[in-house]
């Protein structure tokens, strides 16, 4: 367990650990389970990924980036997220990270890129694929930035703003939310053995944590103000994972071609609060939420964690009202199970913060 905080509340908070197993440097890719792997690829490609291979039971897709893969999509009889991957630096790291309990060997990956591979599991059950070693693929052409008429400062004379009207170009996977209901013991276990460090944490009324964005530990050079999310739920599930494109005129052409093939939109655009990203928010074939964004936050190593209460308006700056589908959980039977099994076992959970969590975003 990771050393605590005091925040200017009453309950711990997480906290960088002193010494960390290893330090993850990058988010590698995600991990999926699709019974249509067809309908999986088309909803990747609508949203600006491109697929980096295929075969008739897996799917690899990615952004323009260096990143060889950056979404992972296994043909499985039901829809779910089952994990996510992260790179170290060296495989000193993944030697540590054998060695922790229920922690697989290391391993050659199979998949773009190479490298080799240590496969864990988070207390909350997620798997996590730590990646060292993996080769960088050849960058993907993109559209370059759009030039803005700033008042007193033309930039763009005798010439026109026409971007082509397609998917964007999806740059690179730049976070990933999760959902848990075993909140200090997940927390506490990415922090101690990745190297995690809390950028800013939001507080419920009683003090606890609601919401956690953690980002990675670089030192002196800026890190993503979130590489992963992490909110207090019922139970593991997944919330959303966010790709980064060039600019607001991306995001505003993905919305066009999303809506305009049909595609569920979940929220947005807008400009959140903590982190500061432009954002818009869409819908896979089976609900799963996937994020457009860009001009995010960046943070050094010594940038000290934030505390905030949370509410609906705490999410962002401007735009539409985060709506209440946005966060209302899925009521099926195994959900059911989960919700009833974790208010007696997890020492995270009550039914008195699920009802204030309900009243906060319902």
């Amino acid at each position: 367990m990771t050393a605590a905080v005091q925040s200017p509340m009453t309950t711990p908070q997480p906290a960088r650990h002193p010494a960390p197993t290893a330090r993850a440097c990058a988010l590698a890719h995600l991990v999926f389970e699709r019974p249509d792997l067809q309908r999986a690829q088309r909803f990747l490609e609508d949203f600006g990924l491109q697929v980096a291979s295929r075969s008739e039971d897996l799917l690899l897709m990615r952004g323009t980036g260096s990143s060889p893969y950056c979404y992972r999509v296994h043909r499985g009889p039901q829809a779910r997220f089952v994990g996510l991957g992260l790179r170290v630096e060296s495989r000193a790291e993944l030697e540590r990270l054998s060695r922790l309990p229920d922690a697989g060997p290391i391993r050659p990956s199979s998949h773009p890129g190479g490298g080799e591979c240590v496969d864990l599991t988070d207390p909350s059950g997620f798997r996590v694929e730590v990646l060292a070693g993996q080769a960088a693929a050849a960058e993907l052409p993109h559209r370059g930035p759009i030039h803005f008429n700033l008042p007193g400062e033309p930039r763009r004379v005798n010439a026109t703003q026409r971007p082509a009207v397609q998917p964007p170009e999806v740059l690179r996977l730049g976070h990933v939310v999760i959902e848990v209901a075993d909140y200090q013991a997940t927390s506490a276990w990415y922090t101690q053995h990745l190297g995690l460090i809390p950028s800013d944490v939001q507080l419920l009324p009683d003090g606890s944590p609601a919401v956690c964005f953690f980002r990675l530990d670089l030192g002196d050079t800026p890190a993503d103000h979130h590489t992963l999310a992490m909110a207090q739920g019922f139970a593991p599930l997944y919330s959303h994972s966010a790709f980064e494109v060039l600019d607001a005129d991306a995001i505003g052409m993905g919305q066009r071609v999303l809506r305009e093939r049909g595609w569920r939109h979940a929220w947005g655009i807008g400009r959140h609060i903590l982190g500061s990203q432009i954002f818009d928010y869409w819908q896979d074939p089976w609900g799963d939420k996937h994020e457009h964004y860009c001009d995010g936050d960046l943070f050094t190593a010594s940038r000290p964690t934030g505390y905030h209460p949370v509410s609906r308006e705490a999410m962002a700056q401007w735009g539409p009202p985060m709506p209440a589908s946005f966060t209302k959980p899925r009521l099926n039977p195994a959900n059911i199970a989960a919700l009833l099994r974790n208010l007696r076992r997890s020492p995270d959970l009550s039914l008195r913060k699920l009802i204030t969590l309900a009243r906060l975003f319902g």
